[in-house]
C-alpha cells in the first residue's frame, strides 16, 4: 500500500546569495509497504531503465513511483496477529507495527553493489547478527524457467556479528569491504575479486575480545590525518597501519565514546573546519543521546571534547529535541554547502512495544545541519521530516530522482519509506517562521 504525503514539519532554511532569497527544504512522504521485512533498505537501478529503484526484505520496487514490486528472493514469510477484538490474522511478514510483541526480520541491512561486474546492480543483505551472508547476482531482467524472478545468491561470509556493520572502502583500494566484528574480532571481510561468487577474506584489525554478534557500533574515518581510514568502534578507535600485508594487529586508543551502552554507525568527519577529523555517534542506542567529540591536540597525541546535541531531557538540546533510541546514522550534506550534516531518528520498537526507553513515543525522523562557526563550535540545526516512521539499524540518504538533492530512505517495523527532498524559494519572513527556535545555549 503506497501513503503519499507532504512533511509541513520538515523545513530547513539555507540563506542564498542574494538577501531576499531563502531556501525551505521539505519532503513528500512515500510509504511503499506497510509490512515489516527488514530494518535497512537501499537503491540501486536494477532494470537498468535509468530510474532509480529502492529495495529492502525480499523485494525492489521500480522507481519513480515505487509501485511496480518485484521479489528477488523468497517472501514466504507469513506472520499471525491478533487484533484487538481477538481475531486472529495472517499478514505478510514479520509482526513489526500489527504485533503487540517483539519480532526481527531477517534484513538487517542492504547495500548495492556490481559484485561480478557486468554492468548490472546487485544486491548483499546484512541478516540477523551472528548469520551469513549473501548477495544475490542481479540477473539482467531474466526470469526462471519456473516463470519466478528469484536471484541467484551466494554465500560470501559465514559469521557477520555487530548491530551496525557497513560496506565501505577500508583498505583505500576503491572496492568497499564489509566492516563488521566476527567471532570476537574486529575486522573486514574482502571479495574475491578474481572470483566474487566464492567465499571472502577475513582480515582482524584487534586481537580477540569480548565482541559479540549483539555489539554495538562501528564506524571509520581517517582519525590521525595521514590519509588512511581507521576505525571506530564505542569504546576506542584503530589506527591503520601503513601496511596491510601479512594482516597486522592495528594499534588502539581507547577512548570511551559511548561506553557500556554501545553505539550505532560512527563516522570520523571535520565538523568544526578546523582540518582536524572529529567524531559522531549515539551515546546510548536503545536509550537516549547523540553526542559529537571534537578533535583536540595536546603535545601531538590526540585527545577529544565531547559536545552533546541532543540528551535524556530537552534541556540537553540547544532547541529541546528529545527522542530515544537512534540506532542509525548517515552522514551527508544535504542542503549543498559542502559541509556534511547528519540523518538519524528513532527505532521504532527496537525491543517491541514495551522494551527500552520510551518505545511508542513518536518514531521521528531528523536530519540535523552542521552550521560551522567562526570560534571553531558547531551548531547542530534539526530538522523534522517526519513523526511517524523514525529509522531501522539503517537510514540512507542519497539522491533518488536525480535532482541532486539527498533523499532519505527507511525500512523498519513500520514498513519502507522513500522521502523525496524538495526545495522551494521563500521569502526572509516565511523562511524565520520555519527555523527551529533555541531554548538554551548550545553545549
Amino acid at each position: 500500500m503506497l501513503k503519499h504525503g507532504i512533511i509541513g514539519l520538515a523545513v530547513a532554511g539555507v540563506l542564498l546569495s542574494q538577501a531576499a532569497d531563502y531556501k525551505l527544504h521539505t519532503f513528500k512522504k512515500i510509504q511503499i509497504t506497510e509490512y515489516f521485512w527488514c530494518e535497512g533498505a537501499y537503491y540501486g537501478d536494477f532494470n537498468r531503465d535509468g530510474k532509480i529503484d529502492i529495495c529492502g526484505g525480499p523485494f525492489w520496487w521500480e522507481g519513480p513511483d515505487f509501485k511496480v514490486r518485484h521479489e528477488f528472493r523468497p517472501a514466504t514469510k507469513t506472520s499471525k496477529i491478533k487484533k484487538p477484538d481477538g481475531t486472529e490474522i495472517t499478514i505478510p511478514g514479520y509482526k513489526g507495527a500489527f504485533g503487540n510483541e517483539n519480532d526481527y526480520s531477517d534484513d538487517f541491512l542492504t547495500f548495492v553493489y556490481d559484485f561480478n561486474r557486468d554492468g548490472w546492480d546487485d544486491i548483499i543483505i546484512y541478516g540477523l547478527p551472528g548469520t551469513e551472508v549473501y548477495w544475490y547476482e542481479n540477473p539482467k531482467g531474466q526470469k526462471n524457467s519456473d516463470g519466478s524472478e528469484n536471484w541467484k545468491r551466494y554465500r560470501v561470509f559465514d559469521v557477520l556479528d555487530n548491530e551496525s556493520p557497513n560496506f565501505v572502502d577500508v583498505t583505500g583500494d576503491g572496492i568497499p569491504e564489509i566492516l563488521c566484528n566476527s567471532k570476537g574480532f574486529i575486522g573486514y571481510a574482502e571479495i574475491n575479486r578474481a572470483e566474487p561468487t566464492q567465499e571472502w577474506k577475513w582480515h582482524s584489525i584487534s586481537p580477540k575480545g569480548s565482541w559479540h554478534k549483539y555489539s554495538h557500533g562501528i564506524g571509520y574515518g581517517d582519525i590521525n590525518g595521514d590519509g588512511r581510514t581507521d576505525v571506530l568502534d564505542a569504546d576506542g578507535w584503530w589506527e591503520q597501519p601503513a601496511s596491510l600485508d601479512g594482516d597486522p594487529v592495528w594499534k588502539r586508543h581507547p577512548y570511551p565514546f559511548a561506553p557500556n551502552t554501545g553505539a550505532a554507525q560512527m563516522f570520523g568527519y571535520d565538523f568544526n573546519g578546523d582540518g582536524l577529523n572529529d567524531v559522531l555517534t549515539t551515546l546510548a542506542p536503545h536509550n537516549f543521546g547523540i553526542a559529537w567529540y571534537e578533535q583536540v591536540r595536546k603535545d601531538g597525541s590526540i585527545d577529544f571534547i565531547k559536545h552533546l546535541i541532543v540528551g535524556k531531557k530537552p534541556e540537553d538540546s540547544k532547541y529541546g529535541v528529545r527522542f530515544s533510541q537512534a540506532h542509525a546514522f548517515d552522514l551527508v550534506d544535504m542542503d549543498g554547502d559542502r559541509i556534511k550534516d547528519f540523518v538519524t531518528g528513532k527505532r521504532f520498537w527496537a525491543h517491541g512495544p514495551t522494551g527500552d526507553d520510551e518505545p511508542n513515543a513518536p518514531a521521528v525522523l531528523y536530519w540535523f545541519k552542521t552550521v560551522r562557526q567562526s570560534d571553531k563550535s558547531v551548531d547542530f540545526v534539526p530538522y523534522l521530516v517526519d513523526n511517524d516512521s523514525g529509522v531501522g539499524t539503517q537510514v540512507v540518504a542519497a539522491d533518488i530522482n536525480g535532482d541532486k538533492l539527498p533523499d532519505i530512505i527507511v525500512g523498519n517495523k513500520k514498513g519502507v519509506f522513500v522521502f523525496i527532498h524538495q526545495v522551494k524559494t521563500v521569502g526572509k519572513e516565511e523562511w524565520e517562521q520555519a527555523q527551529p527556535k533555541p531554548i538554551s545555549k548550545a553545549n
